[in-house]
């Protein structure tokens, strides 16, 4: 045997020793580890041990030890990640360790000063922040973003670091970012991304830089420009056609199309007057999946409830543990007392924690899944003459069935959580709500002052 010296940048084994590992595609099939060694073994498809993070954070190579100390958040994930597009496979680093996308915005580290220097810097009675208690802030702060958002940011944070692998943009020139690179970056991406994935990208990228205590230089002003550019440049073909709004009179075709005695039907369709008379979004009352329903995050029999104000019409009240805009305190939406919901619960009785739409399936009871729900519309759309219904349309039906009832937009807006003025958008596609405001002797008068939303 003769022994040959190889210089480390040319030793294909050196990049792995050192903690930088290649595609997963590349590994080999799983082999059996025998139990005495298994501690000194490294699984490269998990994150970063706290002391890798603090020597990547120092720019240094981490070291190699067991993955056993993982943050709880990573280590109760339901599912390992799945191997990057051929098309979107950022090059391999220990600052971006392949994990799911909603784990990037936390485990996917800038470089530089970490958020720990951050959070000391320039104070004098700082105190020291370990390594675990960063990682409890940083798992702290992404609790403010709900679970469909952390995917979202996560994917954009992937096409940003693809992209700049394919420029040989430096680490260091990513984050903190500058004005031109990310104008650079989302010119690159129009025509190719629809104009609200740019913009969720963005703000994702916003948030990744406050996260790990990043300064964010971005002039407001220039990006509006180069967002609204980046929409007219999306084709026409790419573009989504509009939702067709639901009204009473498809709610009543809808109906005919139902057994109310059958409980998954009347499941369907107690879902489907209660969302539109409450303004709600698709996800808010179904389940992502039969096997993901949380009663701490979705609606439950005990999250309703019925008031009266002085006057004593009733009210029924839902309260929705988690929402996307609010997942820690949560929301409340309502609207009149309704026979659908009385026929639901007496065809589907089950325990206060059940699901709220939940149906008596033969083996067992069956939480109303987003998938089951369109299913069952869309059934109902192909054997009638109804337009192509979104789940979607629920929302904006509900919000101009008040409108042309004559609700003031204020107490709409109120009824539909909005926090802005974003749900106006719908007055622009549907006129009709407008015609009674804009008549020689408006019919709404003398209120119209007070109803109209301000312009801006």
């Amino acid at each position: 045997m003769r022994t040959t010296y190889v210089a480390s940048k040319l030793n294909p084994a050196d990049d792995p020793l050192q903690g930088i590992y290649p595609p997963l595609e590349l590994l080999l099939p799983p082999i059996d580890i025998p139990p005495t060694i298994q501690q000194f073994i490294i699984d490269a498809t998990l994150p970063p041990t706290h002391i890798e993070r603090k020597l990547l954070r120092n720019g240094k190579y981490p070291v190699a030890t067991a993955k056993s100390t993982l943050p709880s958040s990573v280590s109760q994930s339901s599912s390992s990640p799945q191997c990057y597009k051929p098309n979107l496979t950022p090059m391999p680093s220990p600052l971006h360790p392949h994990c799911l996308a909603r784990d990037r915005m936390r485990l996917w580290l800038p470089p530089g000063e970490s958020l720990c220097q951050t959070i000391s810097s320039g104070n004098k009675n700082s105190i020291n922040i370990s390594d675990s208690q960063l990682d409890r802030i940083l798992d702290v702060l992404g609790l403010s973003w709900a679970l469909s958002t952390k995917e979202t940011y996560g994917a954009g944070l992937l096409v940003f670091q693809v992209f700049c692998d394919s420029h040989k943009i430096l680490e260091e020139q990513r984050c903190p970012i500058s004005s031109n690179l990310l104008l650079t970056f989302l010119l690159s991406c129009a025509g190719a991304y629809l104009g609200s994935a740019l913009s969720n990208y963005t703000a994702g990228l916003k948030a990744w830089h406050l996260l790990h205590g990043q300064p964010w230089i971005i002039n407001a002003k220039e990006l509006k420009a180069t967002l609204d550019g980046a929409m007219a440049l999306v084709p026409s073909s790419s573009k989504q056609d509009k939702h067709n709004p639901f009204t009473p009179n498809i709610i009543i075709s809808i109906q005919e199309h139902l057994d109310l005695n059958n409980p998954k039907d009347a499941a369907i369709f107690t879902y489907i007057t209660t969302s539109f008379y409450a303004i709600m979004r698709l996800g808010e009352f179904t389940v992502p999946s039969l096997k993901l329903f949380d009663p701490l995050k979705h609606i439950t029999r005990a999250h309703v409830t019925q008031k009266t104000d002085r006057n004593n019409p009733p009210i029924t009240s839902f309260f929705l543990p988690s929402m996307k805009s609010s997942p820690l305190k949560g929301e409340e939406a309502y609207w009149s007392a309704q026979e659908a919901l009385e026929n639901h619960l007496r065809l589907n009785p089950a325990e206060n924690s059940a699901h709220l739409f939940a149906w008596k399936h033969p083996n067992s009871l069956c939480p109303l899944s987003k998938k089951e729900l369109t299913k069952r519309i869309n059934q109902i759309s192909s054997l009638t003459n109804l337009p192509n219904l979104k789940g979607h349309g629920l929302r904006i039906g509900g919000t101009l069935e008040y409108l042309l009832q004559g609700v003031p937009f204020n107490i709409v807006k109120a009824m539909g959580r909005w926090s802005s003025d974003a749900f106006t958008t719908y007055l622009h596609d549907h006129t009709i709500v407008i015609a009674p405001y804009i008549q020689a002797s408006p019919a709404l008068e003398p209120f119209t002052h007070i109803t109209m939303p301000p312009v801006c």
